[in-house]
């Protein structure tokens, strides 16, 4: 039964002009859907919350936070390339944590860092993402580098075009997990080795 408006406030009511008659569009969002994996994550969450797994749930909490402030700054989590990044980021965190609390003698805070790293590294691991170590990055890099010298670049330029070669959209890395820093290394040496 829907509410009628009494006629003394009816006339209250001002007018509408033709333009508020109009129907307001729709907003569509253009934003790219979430990774997989973070439905994954936060599909487990709310498994290790009915199992009341302390181990998990910390965890997931940590990286879903962490992927919540991330969204708030210029460079958000979009693929799940960047969500396993961080996820081996949080990893050597708590393993660092662990190595601090043997050294100090406290065997049950190292026992519950091992216990995250361990989820961490099962998460990273069933991501699907593909990870490259500094012998696959070196199989990859040389053939660029050898490209970018060979059209006439000035060694000092080589690591920034080759960076941008082998980061860009469809190029050998795009997808894959890895180290910067020792791309960054990798590069310098082959163009210091030629």
């Amino acid at each position: 039964m829907a509410s009628r408006v009494p006629a003394r406030l009816f006339r209250q009511l001002p007018r509408q002009t033709p333009l508020l008659r109009r129907p307001i569009p729709r907003a569509y969002s253009t934003e790219a859907p979430p990774p997989p994996l973070l439905a994954k994550l936060k599909g487990d969450l709310k498994t290790a919350m009915r199992a009341k797994d302390q181990t998990r749930l910390s965890v997931l909490r940590a990286v879903l936070a962490a992927t919540l402030n991330a969204s708030k700054t210029a460079s958000p989590i979009t693929t799940d390339v960047q969500l396993v990044a961080l996820i081996k980021k949080t990893a050597r965190a708590s393993q660092d944590a662990a190595e601090d609390f043997r050294s100090a003698g406290r065997q049950d805070l190292v026992d519950a860092e091992e216990a995250q790293v361990r989820v961490l590294e099962e998460y990273a691991a069933g991501s699907g993402v593909e990870s490259l170590g500094e012998a696959e990055l070196r199989v990859v890099v040389q053939p660029v580098v050898m490209a970018i010298l060979g059209e006439g670049a000035q060694p000092k330029a080589v690591l920034g075009q080759a960076m941008k070669r082998l980061l860009s959209q469809g190029g050998p890395l795009d997808g894959k997990s890895f180290d910067k820093a020792a791309l960054s290394g990798i590069i310098k040496a082959a163009v210091e080795g030629k």
